[in-house]
């Protein structure tokens, strides 16, 4: 998997993810995450549409990512299972701050976003500009 980064404002970055997101490398995104939070991005925009995989472990980056944006600290990756149950209980209060939002993820990342639910957690949006406009400044 391959991260590239941008910075449209501030408050705001955009990391694109390429490649496959899985067991392997989903810590990068979550390093990545954390850095650009420390850096003083408020919200995460996930570009995803050059993503052709994502595995279980990229919907956990994808979830701590998003606790990274709202400021708090998601579960280790070593927490396994407890990362997922985290999630799930999230998904079914729907709480969904905009901190972050997906853009154009593939058909294949789709249904798995909208199989386990994440796509009822998060935005998503058809391409950047989008995005970033949903944003308040």
């Amino acid at each position: 998997m391959d991260i590239t980064t941008e910075r449209p404002r501030d408050d705001v970055a955009v990391v694109a993810l390429s490649g496959e997101l899985d067991a392997s490398n989903f810590e990068e995104l979550i390093d990545t995450a954390r850095s650009l939070k420390a850096q003083g991005a408020h919200h995460l925009i996930l570009d995803l549409s050059g993503l052709t995989y994502m595995g279980s472990s990229g919907l956990v980056a994808i979830h701590s990512a998003a606790l990274l944006a709202r400021g708090q600290e998601p579960p280790s990756p070593e927490d396994g299972w407890d990362a997922f149950h985290q999630m799930s209980n999230e998904i079914a209060s729907g709480s969904d701050d905009g901190s972050l939002r997906l853009v154009a993820p593939s058909a294949s990342v789709d249904r798995v976003l909208d199989r386990t639910g994440m796509k009822r957690l998060f935005a998503v949006h058809a391409d950047r500009a989008e995005a970033l406009d949903a944003i308040h400044h």
